[in-house]
């Protein structure tokens, strides 16, 4: 392996000592003022700092502040998420800034001061995994896991790992991503100890059915995703289950690629410079035929949209193979405010007037009455089958597309709930090329395409 000057490297991604002075600062200020409030309005809570921040293992100016209110277990649910949310909004109130309710497995409250995202998060204050009451509570564990067995120089090497991923585009285990999480990311330097051996192991050890159980509890066979790293903290939870086959994939080559060619190159994002003709004349030069399916995304949060995004894409695409068409690849993007895009690239779009429709078998006697009654002569055998020639309902992709995206028709897709009624509401088919030379074509939008027509473009510098 090539030398490579780590030491310039972390210059730019660890937080310099007035930036972690800073956020360290706000952080206590922000778990004494939710003390004290809770004190002042009689109620039994503990504010605690959890995440990156409480781990030191944040990257220089993506220091999001994590603070969990602890409940006791006697605490009834809907009195927990009453005061936690009640304290979250004084909390801010009193120290000027702006927040928001928004919702995961329960509620939170997220706060704006000086430019900082805060989270407050209301949990119970559990001891250990067996008297989990939510998905949340976990969190202080991990938190309390990583800081006793992290060393204080492998905190560089955490560091190290997150810039890597971050910038071949696979950190983040939220649904948009489907990547590693930063409590992945601080386990793998755990177990490997160094950024260099988590992505030589990744390289020449890592396939389908990887398992790493750091306590030795022996539960890693129970899980079924491509990745599987035991939960030191609860045995019964697989901390890589949201990490895709496609990710885990795309770590293994930017990992064996970076161990053959080590370059500093791959700590910073590729920015590439995205041209309007450039995606103009990539999409005329594949001659396929790309539609464009536009409409306001609904309004739910965020991590909500992309499921359903997904799921109604697969669904697209299995309704237009299933009428003889054939999608080359697909795919959507949305900007989570006015515009969802989901993208339709075939390479068989028109269709002859006519299809083979298969009828029963010769030796079925009750179900070959009933064909022959309705075709006739016009029926001919094909082996031991029944086969009609019948005229296709749709013979290109764009007036199927017309017709199942209708009130009527469209139950018979398995659409997200939300999208469905936007679709219904406001849904454009549009061609590639019609949208590139419109005004609705953004920066964002060019990005998009220019990702998906160079999907490999983060895994090589």
């Amino acid at each position: 392996m090539g030398e490579i000057n780590f030491k310039n490297i972390l210059k730019e991604i660890k937080p310099k000592e007035n930036e972690n002075s800073e956020i360290q600062i706000l952080s206590s200020k922000l778990i004494k003022t939710i003390n004290e409030i809770a004190k002042e309005d009689n109620v039994n809570a503990e504010a605690v700092m959890v995440g990156s921040v409480a781990k030191c293992t944040w990257l220089s100016g993506k220091a999001d502040i994590d603070i969990f209110i602890k409940f006791p277990l006697s605490l009834d649910e809907k009195d927990l998420k009453r005061h936690g949310l009640s304290l979250g909004h004084k909390c801010i109130e009193k120290m000027g800034g702006s927040y928001e309710e928004r919702y995961a497995s329960h509620p939170y409250v997220t706060g704006f001061i000086n430019s900082y995202k805060i989270d407050f998060v209301p949990c119970y204050a559990i001891k250990d995994c067996n008297q989990l009451k939510s998905a949340v509570d976990r969190t202080i564990l991990h938190t309390e896991y990583v800081k006793k067995n992290l060393k204080s120089e492998q905190i560089d090497e955490v560091l190290l790992l997150k810039k890597f991923m971050e910038s071949i585009g696979i950190y983040g285990s939220e649904f948009k991503v489907g990547g590693f999480s930063g409590y992945l990311c601080e386990l793998l330097v755990i177990y490997y100890v160094t950024f260099l051996k988590v992505l030589k192991a990744a390289g020449e050890e890592w396939k389908p059915d990887h398992k790493i159980d750091l306590e030795g509890y022996k539960t890693a066979e129970h899980f079924n995703e491509p990745f599987v790293v035991v939960d030191p903290v609860d045995k019964n939870r697989n901390v890589a289950a949201p990490l895709t086959l496609q990710r885990m994939s795309e770590f293994v080559v930017a990992s064996r690629n970076f161990c053959k060619n080590p370059q500093e190159a791959y700590f910073s994002p590729k920015i590439p410079k995205v041209k309007l003709n450039h995606i103009k004349n990539e999409f005329r030069r594949r001659e396929t035929k790309t539609l464009l399916i536009i409409f306001t995304p609904p309004e739910i949060p965020a991590d909500a949209i992309y499921p359903q995004l997904k799921k109604t894409e697969n669904s697209l695409k299995g309704i237009i193979e299933r009428e003889g068409f054939r999608v080359f690849d697909c795919d959507y993007w949305t900007n989570e405010d006015d515009t969802a895009i989901i993208l339709l690239e075939l390479d068989i779009w028109k269709l002859p007037n006519i299809k083979k429709h298969f009828g029963p078998y010769v030796w079925s006697k009750i179900h070959q009455k009933r064909f022959l009654e309705k075709y006739k002569d016009k029926a001919w055998i094909h082996g031991d089958r029944w086969v009609v020639e019948v005229e296709r309902k749709y013979r290109d992709v764009e007036s199927l597309l017309n017709d199942i995206l209708t009130e009527d028709r469209m139950d018979y897709l398995k659409f997200g709930k939300h999208i469905k009624a936007e679709i219904l509401k406001n849904r454009q088919i549009v061609a590639i090329d019609d949208f590139l030379d419109s005004d609705k074509c953004s920066e964002d939008v060019l990005r998009f395409f220019y990702k998906y027509l160079n999907k490999s473009m983060c895994l090589w510098r």
